[in-house]
């Protein structure tokens, strides 16, 4: 197993709250927060990767998933050279990642998954109103039309959710999203805590 990253995968909606539980868990001495959308964000715009995240991007495309893989793995090493992540003691806190089967099975060989947090929430109402405000707060000024946020959560249900199949049942935990950011970071590390002892 020395060969593989330790992980748990943070899992649900958009808007859920994976970008902040996962801030949080990575501020914590061992545990590294690796969020997709950040990774794909630094990239310098003139860079082999960064012309061809660009190539993409500007077209309205998602990213191939073999670039997606390529940028994560790419990214690990670099941050383990620059001493930002040790892969002998940290654990990856993987938000956004992988984002579909495709992926999960790219990266089954060098992740040892050992917990699942599937956060979910049932107020769709509660949701949308949290992705508005997001948008606001961050600028994402598309993100705050409902028409995109519900387009988003059926690109989830169809390519995101069925990841959650690939891991045995024992490895998935629903954590109740609902509630402040120490409230759900209470049960997130409820179910942490004990999978990565």
């Amino acid at each position: 197993m020395a060969d593989r990253y330790r992980a748990v995968l943070l899992f649900g909606a958009p808007g859920v709250g994976k970008g902040t539980q996962g801030g949080v868990l990575g501020a914590v001495p061992g545990f590294c927060h690796v969020s997709t959308g950040d990774l794909f964000r630094a990239l310098d715009p003139e860079s082999e990767l960064g012309r061809e995240f660009k190539h993409y991007s500007s077209q309205g495309l998602l990213v191939p998933d073999e670039f997606t893989v390529k940028l994560w793995s790419g990214s690990m090493a670099s941050w383990a050279d620059a001493g930002r992540f040790d892969p002998a003691r940290d654990v990856l806190v993987l938000d956004g990642f992988p984002r579909n089967v495709t992926q999960a099975e790219m990266i089954r060989d060098r992740v040892d998954v050992l917990a699942v947090v599937h956060l979910k929430a049932k107020d769709r109402d509660a949701m949308i109103a949290r992705l508005k405000n997001r948008a606001i707060e961050q600028g994402r000024h598309d993100d705050a039309k409902e028409d995109v946020i519900v387009n988003r959560w059926k690109v989830y249900e169809q390519e995101t959710s069925p990841v959650l199949e690939c891991y045995d049942g024992s490895l998935v935990h629903e954590v109740d999203a609902m509630g402040t950011p120490a409230e759900v970071l209470q049960r997130v590390l409820g179910v942490v805590v004990p999978a990565v002892g």
